[in-house]
């Protein structure tokens, strides 16, 4: 996650290269008409080839008539009557090519031609089809174009035609002007009439969406926030649908987070004058203890239990609710005393549930202290509760420890053999305030022992349960190894033994 700026250093903005416009609708408007405008502009080219060849078709139509005529009044047709049949096809001379390759000037002066182009029309490609108006709008003026055709009326091989440069040059212009003219219009029309389908189906759904999350951003309880569901099945619509359950379960977040800081506040209230309580409670008990009464002694046990719970259950709230544990300060140490130290403040006893540390004196895990002490007492007080809860238990209770490395990893399994957890305490185990299986539990323990152990970089998982037992692994980074050369695993170690 990226640092936040700090208050030093001003946020700079973003220089932009050219001017873009920052709201959705207006881009959307410049973006529709550039692409409707360039949609256009690709008919421009083939429309003006069409057009340029239309033009000389006519043309050569045109010259073949004026040829045909010339050949019929073969002998009787004067200067003025081939000038008047040129000017009136609108051509500069006509000429042809029979099957034997002879050429003949049909009709037409002998005047040198000055800059000319050919146009075959008999077999031309794409690429200079296209390429043919441009290549006409960019030549000079005086130039000539010289026409090749396959005739219709006369029997030749092919009939070439020159014709004015000039004249194909203007109606070309013109033609360009009003396909322009088309086009603008064409474009501007449809690009208006994409831009408000656009802007209904989809800019201002994404408004209206826009719009209520910066007003949840502002002040989640404003009803204006809640955005309205337009039905819609597409993904605008699903957008709706998501952003309102979103909004519901931040709501229903900021609502159980509120009562949660409220719950915390109290308890930090009420802390000292239950603490002096519970102390004043322990007090009266011990000196009830003194005194020499077997009604007293009878009722006494019961008293100083409900007093350790009580104890038990405002520490744990108390450190639950802190805003975060420090982070733990790892190092090696020896596990067995470690062991023996969490079981004693377990209440573990060989009168009881008894410890069985299957653990070498010279093992060493790399953790901190106090924190792994406190893993560890929840996992045993949990295992021991579990086990006195169950009735009629003909077998002693016992929690089981060992120890393996693997790849680096410290693996410490922590079992019991009491009555397995329920299907419904499964579902819940690491969750606070819910995970517990006793009657009058806070559901504390193991989510606190799993959050150090996830500190500490590593994991405390549910490894199995049953009729048979539960079974716990705490696994921690870092296998140190040993305090000294290794001895003789024992059998089993107990305390008190």
């Amino acid at each position: 996650m990226a640092d936040a700026p700090s208050p030093q250093e001003p946020i700079r903005p973003h220089r932009r290269r050219f001017y873009w416009p920052g709201g959705l609708s207006a881009r959307l408007l410049i973006l529709t008409a550039l692409f409707v405008a360039f949609g256009g502009l690709l008919v421009v080219p083939p429309a003006l080839a069409a057009f340029e060849e239309q033009w000389l078709l006519e043309r050569v139509r045109a010259a073949e008539m004026a040829a045909l005529a010339a050949d019929v009044a073969r002998g009787r047709v004067t200067l003025q009557h081939r000038t008047q049949l040129l000017r009136a096809a609108g051509i500069e001379r006509v000429a042809t090519q029979d099957a034997d390759g002879v050429r003949r000037l049909v009709l037409g002066g002998g005047r040198a031609l000055r800059n000319p182009y050919v146009v075959d029309l008999r077999e031309q490609a794409a690429g200079s089809w296209l390429a043919a108006p441009f290549r006409t709008l960019t030549a000079p003026d005086d130039a000539s174009v010289r026409v090749l055709a396959e005739p219709r009326q006369m029997q030749v091989e092919f009939i070439e035609v020159v014709a004015p440069h000039a004249s194909l040059k203007a109606e070309l212009q013109n033609y360009l002007g009003r396909l322009l003219l088309i086009v603008a219009f064409v474009s501007g029309t449809a690009g208006v009439f994409v831009y408000f389908t656009l802007n209904f189906f989809l800019v201002r759904p994404m408004q209206r969406i826009t719009r209520a999350m910066e007003r949840f951003r502002a002040d989640p309880e404003d009803p204006a926030a809640h955005v309205e569901l337009s039905g819609r099945r597409d993904e605008i619509g699903r957008a709706e649908v998501e952003l309102d359950r979103m909004q519901a379960d931040l709501r229903a977040a900021l609502s159980s987070r509120a009562r949660l800081a409220a719950l915390g506040e109290a308890v930090a209230k009420i802390n000292h004058d239950l603490r002096n309580m519970l102390t004043s409670a322990q007090i009266a008990s011990e000196r009830l203890a003194a005194l020499d009464d077997p009604k007293v002694s009878q009722a006494l046990p019961r008293l100083e239990r409900a007093l350790d719970r009580a104890v038990k259950l405002a520490s744990d709230v108390l450190t639950y609710g802190k805003t975060e544990e420090p982070p733990p300060e790892a190092r090696p140490l020896p596990l067995l005393p470690a062991l023996e130290m969490a079981a004693e403040d377990a209440r573990l006893s060989d009168q009881g549930v008894r410890l069985v540390a299957e653990v070498d004196p010279a093992d060493q895990v790399r953790a901190d202290p106090d924190q792994l002490h406190r893993i560890l007492t929840n996992l045993m007080r949990n295992a021991r509760e579990a086990i006195e809860a169950q009735e009629g238990r003909a077998e002693p209770g016992r929690v089981r420890i060992t120890l393996a490395e693997q790849e680096g990893i410290s693996r410490i399994r922590v079992e019991d053999n009491g009555p397995g957890l329920s299907d419904r305490a499964r579902q819940r185990l690491f969750e606070p305030f819910a995970g517990s299986s006793r009657p009058g539990g806070a559901g504390l323990g193991l989510a606190i022992a799993r959050e150090l152990a996830e500190k500490h970089g590593g994991s405390l998982t549910l490894a199995e349960t049953g009729p048979s037992g539960t079974a716990f692994e705490l696994q921690l980074p870092g296998a140190p190894g040993r305090l000294r050369a290794p001895r003789r695993r024992p059998a089993a170690r107990a305390n008190g033994d």
